[in-house]
């Protein structure tokens, strides 16, 4: 079948992409390759998964109507996997228009290509940040996430919303994602893995946000990757139980889903930083600093859902990730 995956230039689609590949799918991915970070990266990603005869690739932006629908008729679509968005908390603090345009208006038309071209199963890129003021741990999918601390994070809420008008009105069978802090080779600059990996081996300071005192469900690429894929093929199907009196966010009685892809393991930030440096073999400067706008001090996944619904749930330990994240990263800035 041929699978559009959005995003494939970016760290989740491009190891989705070559996962997808690998498995026999055909894929088209699309990416505008935009410069929040630096589009070499994104292009040596592309150029990973143009090795393979069944993947093409389409630089195009997503808010572009016109483009989509032809996008859409011109390629049989069978699913969807929709992760393009412009990303990251803090950049939404300065440019809120990005966001608009490439979590709004571009998610409107990937749904409008979904329904008018009876794609079997639309699955879509969500967030942990989704749960912004929340602090019953672990997060749930099956509370309220009404309090966004983040203009990212109430594009990613909207989407969600959004997604369900679609599944409500046009029975599109469409899943949700929320990704919590998703780490390993290939990531993205602006992570904090990627960031004190290349200050450390700089020796150049870090900013250590909140004194310290912050916790992440950090989760390994694979294990998302593995979420993904199972997901992509269980079509979701209406909760007969979903009642309006009691509704359940997470379930519908349309054909509507939404679930969390988590390590459900959270660590400090020191211990966070302290793997990394035993990675590296290097002692990190460590220079603190006040809480971010937009932050959430603490997540925690409960992938039960997830679990019951594909039999998987995230797995691979943090050390371990990061020691393949530093591996990846001296070899592709050729460091000795």
């Amino acid at each position: 079948m041929t699978i559009l995956v959005t995003g494939a230039a970016g760290f989740i689609g491009f190891h989705l992409a070559k996962r997808l590949l690998e498995d026999g799918s055909k894929v088209v991915g699309v990416d505008n390759i935009n410069d929040y970070y630096d589009p070499r990266l994104k292009m040596d990603r592309v150029a990973v998964l143009e090795k393979h005869p069944s993947f093409t690739f389409v630089k195009a932006d997503l808010a572009d109507r016109a483009f989509v629908e032809r996008l859409f008729v011109e390629k049989g679509f069978v699913r969807v996997a929709h992760l393009a968005a412009q990303a990251g908390v803090r950049y939404s603090l300065t440019n809120p228009h990005a966001y608009v345009e490439s979590n709004l208006s571009a998610f409107v038309n990937i749904l409008e290509g979904c329904r008018h071209n009876k794609i079997e199963h639309l699955v879509f890129a969500s967030s942990a940040s989704v749960y912004g003021a929340n602090t019953n741990m672990p997060f749930t999918v099956h509370t309220n996430v009404d309090h966004p601390v983040s203009l990212y994070a109430a594009t990613k809420k909207a989407n969600e919303l959004m997604a369900h008008a679609y599944s409500h009105l046009y029975g599109l069978p469409v899943t949700g994602l929320r990704f919590f802090s998703a780490y390993g080779p290939w990531g993205r600059p602006d992570m904090a893995l990627f960031i004190f990996t290349k200050a450390i081996l700089a020796g150049k300071p870090i900013g250590v946000f909140n004194n310290g005192d912050m916790m992440r469900d950090f989760t390994y690429i694979d294990d998302i990757v593995e979420g993904v894929v199972r997901v992509l093929a269980k079509q979701p199907e209406p909760n007969q139980n979903w009642s309006g009196d009691n509704p359940d966010p997470a379930t519908s009685y349309a054909p509507y889903r939404l679930y969390n892809i988590g390590n459900t393991n959270p660590v400090t930030l020191m211990e966070f930083i302290g793997l990394i440096e035993k990675a590296l073999g290097k002692e990190a400067i460590k220079k603190m600093m006040p809480i971010q706008p937009g932050d959430i001090k603490k997540t925690c996944a409960d992938v039960k859902d997830l679990e019951n619904a594909v039999g998987f749930a995230p797995k691979t330990s943090l050390e371990h990730g990061i020691k393949q994240f530093v591996k990846w990263y001296k070899s592709y800035y050729s460091y000795e």
